[in-house]
Protein backbone atom coordinates (compact mmCIF):
# COMPACT_ATOMS: atom_id res chain seq x y z
CA UNK A 1 0.00 0.00 0.00
CA UNK A 2 1.39 3.35 -1.12
CA UNK A 3 0.28 6.88 -0.25
CA UNK A 4 1.56 9.60 -2.59
CA UNK A 5 3.00 12.68 -0.90
CA UNK A 6 1.61 15.38 -3.17
CA UNK A 7 1.97 18.07 -0.50
CA UNK A 8 -1.54 17.74 0.91
CA UNK A 9 -2.14 18.57 4.56
CA UNK A 10 -4.20 15.37 4.93
CA UNK A 11 -1.23 13.05 4.29
CA UNK A 12 -0.68 12.24 7.96
CA UNK A 13 -4.34 11.71 8.78
CA UNK A 14 -4.78 9.36 5.78
CA UNK A 15 -1.78 7.31 6.95
CA UNK A 16 -3.15 7.18 10.52
CA UNK A 17 -6.55 6.05 9.23
CA UNK A 18 -4.88 3.21 7.30
CA UNK A 19 -2.83 2.24 10.35
CA UNK A 20 -6.06 1.99 12.37
CA UNK A 21 -7.15 -0.58 9.77
CA UNK A 22 -3.93 -2.54 10.31
CA UNK A 23 -2.11 -1.28 7.20
CA UNK A 24 1.20 0.58 7.41
CA UNK A 25 1.51 2.47 4.10
CA UNK A 26 4.69 3.52 2.33
CA UNK A 27 4.72 7.28 1.68
CA UNK A 28 6.30 8.04 -1.70
CA UNK A 29 7.24 11.19 -3.58
CA UNK A 30 9.04 9.71 -6.60
CA UNK A 31 8.10 7.35 -9.47
CA UNK A 32 10.17 4.44 -8.13
CA UNK A 33 7.92 4.35 -5.07
CA UNK A 34 5.00 3.25 -7.23
CA UNK A 35 6.82 0.16 -8.54
CA UNK A 36 5.08 -2.98 -7.36
CA UNK A 37 2.41 -1.11 -5.38
CA UNK A 38 -0.74 -3.18 -4.90
CA UNK A 39 -2.87 -0.11 -3.98
CA UNK A 40 -2.19 3.62 -4.31
CA UNK A 41 -3.89 6.53 -2.53
CA UNK A 42 -3.52 10.09 -3.81
CA UNK A 43 -4.60 12.46 -1.00
CA UNK A 44 -4.79 16.19 -1.46
CA UNK A 45 -5.77 19.46 0.14
CA UNK A 46 -5.24 22.81 -1.53
CA UNK A 47 -5.44 24.05 -5.11
CA UNK A 48 -5.29 22.03 -8.31
CA UNK A 49 -2.61 24.12 -10.10
CA UNK A 50 -0.12 23.80 -7.23
CA UNK A 51 -0.84 20.09 -6.79
CA UNK A 52 -0.30 19.38 -10.50
CA UNK A 53 2.92 21.43 -10.49
CA UNK A 54 4.18 19.39 -7.57
CA UNK A 55 3.29 16.06 -9.21
CA UNK A 56 5.01 17.25 -12.41
CA UNK A 57 8.14 18.31 -10.48
CA UNK A 58 8.21 14.92 -8.73
CA UNK A 59 7.97 13.13 -12.08
CA UNK A 60 4.74 11.44 -10.96
CA UNK A 61 2.25 12.59 -13.61
CA UNK A 62 3.04 9.98 -16.27
CA UNK A 63 3.57 7.12 -13.77
CA UNK A 64 0.18 7.86 -12.21
CA UNK A 65 -1.42 7.93 -15.65
CA UNK A 66 0.16 4.55 -16.47
CA UNK A 67 -0.60 2.99 -13.07
CA UNK A 68 -2.07 -0.52 -13.19
CA UNK A 69 -2.78 -0.81 -9.45
CA UNK A 70 -6.08 0.39 -7.97
CA UNK A 71 -5.92 4.13 -7.27
CA UNK A 72 -8.01 6.13 -4.80
CA UNK A 73 -8.00 9.92 -5.00
CA UNK A 74 -9.12 11.74 -1.85
CA UNK A 75 -10.58 15.28 -1.89
CA UNK A 76 -8.29 17.29 -4.22
CA UNK A 77 -6.68 13.96 -5.13
CA UNK A 78 -10.01 12.84 -6.60
CA UNK A 79 -10.36 16.09 -8.58
CA UNK A 80 -6.89 15.54 -10.06
CA UNK A 81 -8.11 12.29 -11.64
CA UNK A 82 -10.27 14.27 -14.10
CA UNK A 83 -9.25 15.90 -17.40
CA UNK A 84 -9.20 19.49 -16.19
CA UNK A 85 -10.02 21.71 -13.27
CA UNK A 86 -11.67 25.09 -13.62
CA UNK A 87 -9.53 26.10 -10.64
CA UNK A 88 -6.65 27.80 -12.43
CA UNK A 89 -7.82 26.20 -15.71
CA UNK A 90 -5.28 23.42 -15.22
CA UNK A 91 -4.86 20.13 -17.05
CA UNK A 92 -5.12 17.25 -14.59
CA UNK A 93 -4.28 13.54 -14.87
CA UNK A 94 -7.04 12.79 -17.40
CA UNK A 95 -7.86 9.37 -15.94
CA UNK A 96 -11.57 10.21 -15.79
CA UNK A 97 -13.59 12.26 -18.29
CA UNK A 98 -14.94 15.61 -17.19
CA UNK A 99 -14.05 19.04 -15.88
CA UNK A 100 -14.00 19.91 -12.17
CA UNK A 101 -15.95 23.14 -11.59
CA UNK A 102 -16.56 25.56 -8.74
CA UNK A 103 -19.56 24.67 -6.59
CA UNK A 104 -22.72 26.57 -7.50
CA UNK A 105 -23.39 29.52 -5.18
CA UNK A 106 -26.96 29.79 -3.93
CA UNK A 107 -28.89 31.53 -1.19
CA UNK A 108 -27.85 30.00 2.14
CA UNK A 109 -25.11 27.90 0.52
CA UNK A 110 -21.63 28.62 1.81
CA UNK A 111 -18.54 28.00 -0.25
CA UNK A 112 -16.33 26.27 0.64
CA UNK A 113 -18.58 23.37 1.51
CA UNK A 114 -17.37 22.38 4.98
CA UNK A 115 -18.97 19.79 7.22
CA UNK A 116 -20.98 16.60 7.19
CA UNK A 117 -23.22 15.72 4.26
CA UNK A 118 -25.12 12.62 3.18
CA UNK A 119 -24.10 10.20 0.43
CA UNK A 120 -26.67 9.01 -2.11
CA UNK A 121 -25.74 5.82 -3.99
CA UNK A 122 -26.11 6.07 -7.77
CA UNK A 123 -25.05 2.55 -8.70
CA UNK A 124 -23.54 -0.54 -7.07
CA UNK A 125 -19.83 -0.43 -6.25
CA UNK A 126 -17.61 -2.47 -3.93
CA UNK A 127 -16.58 0.87 -2.41
CA UNK A 128 -20.09 1.15 -0.93
CA UNK A 129 -20.34 -2.37 0.51
CA UNK A 130 -21.75 -2.06 4.01
CA UNK A 131 -22.30 1.72 3.71
CA UNK A 132 -25.87 2.72 4.56
CA UNK A 133 -27.86 4.88 2.15
CA UNK A 134 -27.63 8.47 3.35
CA UNK A 135 -24.54 7.81 5.48
CA UNK A 136 -22.70 11.02 6.27
CA UNK A 137 -19.15 11.95 5.29
CA UNK A 138 -16.99 14.98 6.06
CA UNK A 139 -16.40 17.42 3.19
CA UNK A 140 -14.09 20.43 2.76
CA UNK A 141 -14.03 21.75 -0.83
CA UNK A 142 -14.94 24.59 -3.17
CA UNK A 143 -14.74 22.64 -6.46
CA UNK A 144 -16.42 19.39 -7.45
CA UNK A 145 -16.60 16.85 -10.25
CA UNK A 146 -19.67 16.48 -12.46
CA UNK A 147 -22.06 13.57 -12.18
CA UNK A 148 -21.17 11.07 -14.92
CA UNK A 149 -21.55 7.36 -15.68
CA UNK A 150 -18.55 6.74 -13.39
CA UNK A 151 -20.28 8.36 -10.39
CA UNK A 152 -20.89 5.90 -7.54
CA UNK A 153 -22.43 8.32 -5.05
CA UNK A 154 -23.54 11.94 -5.06
CA UNK A 155 -24.03 14.65 -2.51
CA UNK A 156 -25.66 18.06 -2.76
CA UNK A 157 -24.44 21.53 -1.87
CA UNK A 158 -25.89 24.22 -4.10
CA UNK A 159 -26.36 21.47 -6.68
CA UNK A 160 -25.64 17.80 -7.20
CA UNK A 161 -21.98 16.71 -7.47
CA UNK A 162 -19.96 13.51 -7.47
CA UNK A 163 -19.09 12.44 -3.94
CA UNK A 164 -17.58 9.10 -4.99
CA UNK A 165 -16.42 7.78 -8.32
CA UNK A 166 -15.23 4.43 -9.67
CA UNK A 167 -14.16 3.57 -13.18
CA UNK A 168 -12.52 0.16 -13.01
CA UNK A 169 -9.42 0.53 -10.83
CA UNK A 170 -9.72 4.35 -10.66
CA UNK A 171 -11.64 5.49 -7.61
CA UNK A 172 -12.21 8.71 -5.74
CA UNK A 173 -13.85 10.26 -2.70
CA UNK A 174 -14.52 14.01 -2.70
CA UNK A 175 -14.91 13.88 1.07
CA UNK A 176 -12.29 12.90 3.64
CA UNK A 177 -12.76 9.23 4.57
CA UNK A 178 -9.97 9.62 7.12
CA UNK A 179 -12.19 12.14 8.97
CA UNK A 180 -15.54 10.46 8.32
CA UNK A 181 -15.72 8.11 11.31
CA UNK A 182 -17.08 4.58 10.72
CA UNK A 183 -18.36 5.40 7.22
CA UNK A 184 -14.94 6.57 6.08
CA UNK A 185 -13.17 3.62 7.69
CA UNK A 186 -15.52 1.21 5.90
CA UNK A 187 -14.89 2.89 2.53
CA UNK A 188 -11.11 2.75 3.04
CA UNK A 189 -11.34 -0.94 4.00
CA UNK A 190 -13.51 -1.61 0.93
CA UNK A 191 -10.85 0.00 -1.27
CA UNK A 192 -8.14 -2.11 0.35
CA UNK A 193 -10.11 -5.30 -0.20
CA UNK A 194 -11.81 -4.71 -3.56
CA UNK A 195 -11.01 -6.99 -6.50
CA UNK A 196 -9.92 -5.16 -9.62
Amino acid sequence: MVVVDAGGANLGSVCYALERLGVRPDVVDAPAGLDGADRVILPGVGAAPEAMRRLQAQGLVEPLRALRAPLLGICLGMQLLYERSEEGDVECLGLLPGVVRRLTPALGVRIPHMGWNGLRAMRPSPLLDGVAEGASAYFVHSYAAPVTAATVATSEHGGLFTAMVQDGRRCGAQFHPERSAATGARILRNFLEMDC
